[in-house]
């Protein structure tokens, strides 16, 4: 089974963004939006969203937010508030100019988080919520992984590698992740307000060695959702399940969704 592959820019409040859709050729249930990581950007998913459409026979659609990848550059860092932005303002924008009805929503890392809020805020719409890696709050050990990168991002060789894909913007970007997350305001994030408004099944999959949050981040996610929902802890794992085990994410994911979601 082959997938047709479409790629367009979204209009949204201060720039376009870039929007990628893989497309099977028979899909009827909702679609899979992929949400990236705080470095990632469509292209980074790589072969991932191709065989996630492969496996679930469903349209996996993945977009660079705002200042990523092939989207306009922003101006400023994000606000302490913008994992709640991105549900609240960029998602929307998104579906309404794709014509999305329902869907469900597989996040890596903070796209994982920003998964639950726009689940919270979108709850009637939303079949299900795949986190991988996702942040609960601010560990010490997710703070103590992001100065680790940020010193290793001063090497000129690994600036050079994330600017493969994001051009000019990638001091933007680092920058973004880094002082935001390691702000004082910062601190006190937590999705404790969004997580009991998830009503969805929801699967949290984490891998026990992710250098940015325990597995207490997952099993947070899981118990304080109001819908069903799943762990999945992949054993000698990190932080990006779908390419260190790829397998198990992909059919897990699949496997979850044909049990569990609405649609």
């Amino acid at each position: 089974m082959s997938s047709e592959v479409l790629d367009s820019y979204v209009d949204v409040p201060g720039g376009k963004i870039f929007v990628r859709r893989w497309r099977p050729d028979a899909c009827s249930q909702s679609p899979i939006v992929l949400l990236h990581d705080s470095l990632g950007c469509v292209d980074m998913w790589r072969d991932f969203p191709a065989e996630l459409a492969q496996v679930t026979s469903r349209e996996v659609i993945a977009y660079d937010r705002l200042g990523f990848g092939k989207s306009t550059p922003r101006e400023g860092l994000p606000s302490v508030s913008f994992i709640s932005e991105e549900a609240d303002i960029y998602f929307p924008a998104i579906r309404s100019a794709l014509g999305i009805d329902r869907f469900v929503l597989f996040g890596h890392s903070v796209g994982g988080a920003m998964a639950v809020a726009i689940a919270a805020a979108h709850r009637d719409d939303c079949d299900a919520v795949i986190t991988e890696s996702a942040q609960a709050c601010v560990e010490e050990r997710t703070l103590s992984g992001i100065r680790t990168a940020k010193e290793q991002f001063s090497d000129p060789e690994q600036f050079n590698k994330l600017a493969r894909w994001h051009g000019d913007k990638t001091q933007w970007v680092l920058a973004a992740w880094t002082e935001t997350w390691l702000s004082p305001p910062f601190r006190s994030w937590s999705l404790e307000p969004h997580l009991s408004q998830v009503t969805c099944p929801v699967l949290a999959i984490h891998g026990d060695l992710d250098e940015y949050g325990s597995v207490e981040f997952p099993r947070r996610i899981a118990g304080g959702v109001s819908g069903p929902s799943q762990l999945m802890i992949l054993e000698s794992c990190g932080h990006v399940p779908h390419r260190e085990r790829k397998r198990d994410v992909l059919h897990g994911t699949a496997a979850f969704l044909q049990l569990h979601a609405r649609r």
